[in-house]
């Protein structure tokens, strides 16, 4: 099943966040070697740190500046965090919205910014952020346009429980002052799609967009043999079919369950195969490195239509707003 936006809403840190008061009335000493500083005055295990994901560790650094902060307005992906808009690696700041001030300041890794243009500010679990759809607009402004993609698709698909509507995103873009990132938000709502149903389907679509591919239809519907069987992405010239994930998405489920999905899953490629259908996976990994997703495409004769558009493939190798490169 796709993940839902409300499944990845962190409403509290992915671990405790103690005060140096709580640490020390435990009477433990906070050794660098095992509590890192959140912010200040405020510490989390070093160990369990590490072990979290890019996104969640700055879930901890979210929910540490709303414990110091608790009347500010998160925005960008401070926001999609809350909203459960999906994320990417771990972003540098903290973002916070205030409309009275003059300009945008910094105060170490926290950003607050201002706007001539008004957001709508909604309050999720005590905590106020944007509302999505402002956030979703923000974002498309100023994210890597591969995951700017992914986050709209997630804020209109239903699939994922998006609650966002194209055409009111579009009309809030058009309504506003601001012109950074105009171009950048321009491409990601003229290519959301509400049929994705995970953000490695809209990388996915980026990928290949930028290849220059044949533009592929989402989530084609196919009856065969009594069977109603669905595809990722299907290539009308060719009659191909391309599907991401490969096997992980199952490795979470009980091995039996898991087991009965893996063999439902061969049972369907094997009837597309049998009428015609060419078929090709990959994985996340694939996506990001580029090359393997093409040869992927290119073994079952998805055809290129356009140049290819390098300037926009490079904006995958790097994320400018992330604390650290991830490599995937």
């Amino acid at each position: 099943m796709p993940l839902l936006m409300s499944d990845r809403a962190q409403l509290v840190s992915p671990l405790p966040i103690h005060s140096r008061e709580e640490v020390r009335m435990l009477g433990i000493s906070l050794h660098p070697s095992t509590w890192v500083r959140i912010r200040k005055g405020l510490y989390v295990e070093r160990a369990a740190f590490e072990k979290l994901s890019p996104w969640d560790r700055y879930a901890v650094r979210v929910h540490a500046y709303v414990r110091m902060h608790p009347t500010a307005v998160l925005c960008l992906e401070s926001a999609a965090l809350v909203l459960g808009i999906p994320g990417f690696d771990e972003p540098k700041d903290i973002h916070v919205f205030d409309p009275d001030l003059p300009k945008t300041w910094r105060h170490a890794d926290a950003l607050t910014h201002t706007s001539v243009d008004p957001r709508e500010i909604v309050v999720v679990s005590g905590i106020r952020v944007t509302g999505l759809r402002d956030t979703i607009v923000d974002l498309a402004r100023v994210a890597q346009p591969a995951h700017a993609l992914a986050m709209t698709d997630a804020a209109i698909s239903p699939v994922q429980g998006g609650g966002a509507v194209l055409g009111d995103l579009i009309e809030r873009a058009e309504d506003q002052r601001n012109r950074r990132g105009r171009a950048r938000m321009r491409w990601v709502l003229e290519n959301a799609d509400a049929r994705a149903e995970s953000p490695p389907e809209s990388v996915s679509r980026a990928v290949m967009l930028w290849s220059g591919y044949e533009k592929p239809e989402l989530q084609r519907e196919f009856s065969y043999d009594g069977f109603r069987d669905r595809s990722d992405f299907y290539f009308p010239s060719c009659r191909a079919i391309g599907e991401v994930d490969g096997w992980s998405k199952y490795e979470l489920e009980e091995p039996e369950k898991a087991g009965e999905r893996l063999k439902d899953e061969k049972r369907r490629e094997d009837r597309l195969r049998r009428r015609g259908h060419p078929f090709a996976r990959w994985e996340p990994r694939d996506v990001w490195q580029v090359a393997p997703m093409c040869l992927a495409l290119d073994a079952i004769g998805i055809p290129v239509v356009e140049p290819p558009q390098p300037a926009m493939l490079a904006t995958l190798r790097r994320n400018p707003r992330a604390k650290l490169r991830t490599r995937r």
